[in-house]
């Protein structure tokens, strides 16, 4: 259905072959744009969002907004695993090997010195699940304590965004590796914490600058720049991990 937020995106030089759609959600305040796994774009906005300012912000991120699109229409097909004794696994940038133990010892999925050791599945999906659930305890105890030093309240210190910590947890996110939620607690994507502790703050560190500034624009990439200096470095870094994350795929 056309309506002016639509007709005043659809005035601007959007690229044809891209497949885009508005949503109204009554608890934005704001503009937010997603770009889901296949490069669909979808813009939601307030129920009395102003078509014309709506128009502006979209003009302004259309350049890194195509290329998002561009690289998510790019990006191979998601990885999948194997799981046999001796698979790679990471966690927090480290690589350790799949051991499989017989189905009643221990129980549980753990991490024993270069081991990630699994309980013998019934089947693949099974141990795929069990191994997620072991990085959403394990990544969620870690980001706790990763998130407090970043939101404490420093005064003068531009490392610090200066805000009481909120709660984080590690879950499946979908297509997203971070989101904050209408609580304005974080969550970040599972699948994160296989890489490097410096990425996962990039993760963590954008979803608490959101609590600040919302939207991406100059403001928040400011803010994003207070407290990660090095931050377009580590995007470029992101940029180049994030297509080959296993997410739970089995084979």
């Amino acid at each position: 259905m056309s309506t002016p937020v639509h007709r005043a995106i659809a005035a601007l030089p959007v690229p044809g072959e891209w497949t885009w759609q508005v949503v109204v959600r009554l608890r934005r305040r704001t503009l937010g744009i997603e770009v889901d796994e296949s490069g669909d774009v979808l813009f939601a906005v307030p129920p009395n969002a102003d078509p014309a300012a709506v128009a502006r912000a979209v003009r302004t991120r259309l350049p890194r907004l195509a290329r998002e699109v561009r690289d998510r229409r790019a990006r191979p097909d998601e990885p999948a695993k194997e799981l046999v004794g001796g698979t790679g696994s990471n966690y927090l940038g480290r690589r350790h090997r799949l051991r499989l133990l017989p189905a009643g010892e221990g129980g549980r999925v753990r991490l024993y010195r270069s081991w990630l050791e699994l309980p013998r599945p019934r089947t693949a999906d099974e141990g795929a699940r069990r191994i997620a659930q072991w990085y959403e305890a394990c990544g969620t105890r870690w980001l706790a304590g990763r998130l407090s030093s970043y939101a404490s309240r420093i005064t003068h210190h531009a490392s610090r965004v200066g805000l009481p910590a909120p709660r984080v947890e590690a879950r499946d996110l979908g297509p997203k590796w971070g989101a904050l939620g209408q609580d304005r607690d974080i969550a970040v994507h599972w699948a994160v914490l296989q890489l490097p502790p410096s990425l996962v703050d990039l993760v963590l560190v954008h979803e608490l600058c959101h609590l600040r500034a919302p939207g991406h624009g100059v403001a928040f990439r400011r803010q994003v720049r207070l407290v990660l200096p090095d931050a377009e470095e580590r995007e470029k870094l992101f940029a180049d991990a994030e297509p080959v994350l296993w997410r739970g795929a089995v084979r």
